[in-house]
């Protein structure tokens, strides 16, 4: 297979606004490029991490020749400790690019689409394992985790990375033709048309996918319906597209914003008319059911975990507690139902915020280990290389728990004062169990008080236990709906979970949480149940909601925040989770019950569990009349509680 470069002409100077891949990058920049993660502050790609991956992009395609210097032109693009890697890999693997024909353009065409993609071919005899990595929902496809294909190829697997169709920027060869099918059966299709591919032309010994976000709900569509797929890694990944984006009645509105802007055009010209369709449904708030919602089952792995279980796929899970685009619960749904040798890991942050760095570059520092990454690897070479290496041991879940890293100050090198971020000295904690049902060993609820008039806060009371007390019924608690407060889940999708993973979380202060558009219920300062020093309450599992509520108009909007308070009234959160409720009689009590997001957090001793209920968050589409009001009450046939799963 012939060498080509087709970067060579991928300069800012030929495509204004993109980063420049003519300037060499130096070693400090190359450690704040993956220091920094995925995630601009705008939530687009950083440009730094599109620059490191397209300039290693040019180092590994160049031809042999070298600059009117004396040195090789690409790699004096490089710092040196990357550029000898890059020439490590040159030694062991051929590089190459290539237009793999995909299934055909649309349903009927006899045009097939043309898939823009990457290959490290292992030189050494063989047979060698091959990973296939569908790139993620970014408009620069398959460049940016080219840091990834260098460590696959080091450990002796051949490499065919390639960008799913329709994604990217018109005219960059990481752009592949066609139309984004979102996940659909034309990319399930062309995920099958790239291993024909890769049969033909390296003969691998054995085939598995690996993909971060968009990729990883690629990876284990093919695996369900092509059995050529050995195993699977899936990073940032989904389950049931359907619930990650329309659940509990309510539109997560800022993600599918977010990923139409990372699609590299306007949807007219990345969609059919069909999948247009779908999304302006989706962002008009019509035809969700059965259309939308249809639509998205169709897209999700949980729709063919027979098939998945039947192919007995190897599965690898990794995900993060507060995930902006696709919300843990669903991710857990699918990996309950698979029956499969399989591993789940929870991670501190958001969406790519923990393996985004070992994606994009080396560790910033030498010798450091990304954990997230190191077991994904592994996963691949125990079940692709037949490697013992300590997975065959592994439980079925692994959780990091939510914050129990130590940290320290980052001062200014300047000044040396405080920058006011912090850095992690000691990592948060992890906890094995064998599988999800026993994450949660025990369940505490908490019934809610009528407490609270004049903007004061209601108890949180435990009803069970050696003392139970009595829920309190017969009260009602009124605000004004339509209005925001500062019990907001995150500042900004992705960035806030980004600043959590490297110890920075958000902070609130409850005490600005204006009463008069929430209502907000608190616990006396928790001690642990079973003397643990430290440890007030271990919350392990998925918290579940009931309240009663009316309304003066027909619809309302219920997010729930659980919140861990301290001392000061300063709070970091646990959980949330938005619910709608339509066709509501004005005047008139309807109960509903809902599921928050799955949490693994310890509070402290002396810290309190603060549930906050308001009716708006920019993540979401709400369903709130704004200045009607919004009455929660307590029946006495079905209390308002809260139910607290503990481990």
């Amino acid at each position: 297979m012939p060498q080509e470069n087709p970067f060579t002409t991928g300069s800012s100077e030929h495509f204004p606004g993109f980063p420049d891949v003519t300037a060499a990058l130096t070693a400090a920049e190359t450690s704040r490029i993956t220091g920094r993660g995925l995630w601009a502050a705008d939530g687009t790609v950083d440009p730094g991490a599109v620059r490191l991956g397209q300039t290693l992009a040019n180092a590994l395609l160049r031809e042999t020749t070298d600059s009117p210097d004396g040195t090789d032109g690409a790699d004096a693009l490089l710092p040196a400790e990357l550029a000898a890697v890059v020439e490590e890999v040159r030694g062991l693997a051929l590089p190459a690019y290539h237009r793999i024909e995909g299934a055909a353009e649309s349903e009927g065409s006899t045009e097939h689409v043309r898939l823009s993609a990457f290959s490290l071919r292992q030189l050494g005899p063989g047979p060698h394992p091959l990973v296939v990595v569908p790139a993620g929902w970014t408009p620069f496809g398959w460049p940016l985790f080219l840091w990834s294909y260098l460590v696959l190829a080091r450990k002796g697997y051949h490499v065919l990375a390639y960008t799913p169709r329709g994604l990217g920027i018109p005219g960059l060869p990481s752009t592949s033709s066609g139309l984004i099918d979102v996940a659909g059966p034309h990319d399930w299709a062309d995920g099958s048309a790239v291993i024909d591919f890769a049969v033909d032309h390296f003969a691998p010994s054995v085939v598995g996918f690996m993909g971060e976000s968009y990729g990883s709900g690629i990876s284990q569509l093919v695996a369900a319906h092509d059995d050529r797929v050995a195993a699977v890694v899936a990073l940032s990944t989904w389950g049931n597209l359907a619930t990650s984006l329309y659940d509990n009645k309510t539109r997560h509105l800022a993600a599918v914003k977010a990923l139409l802007a990372l699609t590299g055009g306007l949807p007219e010209n990345k969609f059919d008319e069909e999948n247009q369709r779908i999304l302006a449904d989706f962002q008009a708030d019509r035809n969700l059911e059965p259309d939308v919602v249809d639509w998205g089952r169709l897209r999700a792995p949980e729709s063919y975990l027979t098939l998945t279980n039947d192919n007995g796929t190897p599965t690898f899970f990794s995900n993060t507690w507060h995930e902006s685009l696709f919300a843990v619960n669903q991710t857990l749904e699918t990996f309950n139902g698979l029956d499969v040798p399989k591993r789940l890991n929870m991670w501190i942050g958001d969406h790519a915020a923990p393996e985004g760095p070992a994606l994009l570059g080396p560790p910033t520092t030498p010798g450091e280990v990304n954990l997230p990454m190191a077991e994904a690897y592994a996963w691949l070479d125990h079940h692709l290389k037949g490697e013992r290496n300590g997975v065959e041991d592994w439980p079925e879940v692994c959780n990091q728990v939510m914050f129990t890293y130590v940290t320290e100050p980052v001062l200014d090198p300047d000044t040396g004062e405080p920058t006011g971020d912090n850095r992690i000295v000691t990592p948060a904690r992890r906890e094995t169990s064998p599988g999800w049902s026993e994450v949660t060993r025990g369940t505490e609820v908490f019934g809610l008080t009528g407490d609270g008039a004049a903007g004061t806060d209601g108890r949180l009371v435990p009803v069970g236990g050696e003392e139970p007390a009595a829920e309190e019924t017969g009260w009602r608690r009124a605000f004004l709906a339509g209005v925001d407060t500062e019990a907001t889940a995150m500042d900004q999708i992705m960035k806030t979970g980004q600043a959590e993973w490297k110890g920075n979380p958000k902070i609130y202060d409850t005490r600005k949480i204006d009463r008069r558009h929430a209502v907000a219920w608190t616990t006396e300062p928790l001690v642990s149940p079973d003397g643990e020093a430290g440890t007030g309450r271990r919350v392990r599992g998925i918290p579940r909601l009931r309240l009663t509520v009316r309304s003066t108009a027909t619809s309302a909007s219920l997010y729930a925040h659980l919140l861990d308070v301290a001392e000061d009234d300063t709070a970091r959160i646990i959980s949330h989770e938005p619910l709608n409720v339509y066709g509501l009689t004005p005047d008139q009590d309807t109960t509903v019950t809902w599921n928050l997001q799955a949490a693994a957090y310890d509070i402290a001793s002396g810290h309190r569990l603060m549930l906050v209920v308001d009716s708006k968050d920019p993540l979401y589409g709400d369903a709130s009349v704004t200045w009607t009001q919004t009455v929660i009450g307590s029946p006495e046939d079905e209390p308002s509680r809260l139910e607290l799963p503990l481990g």
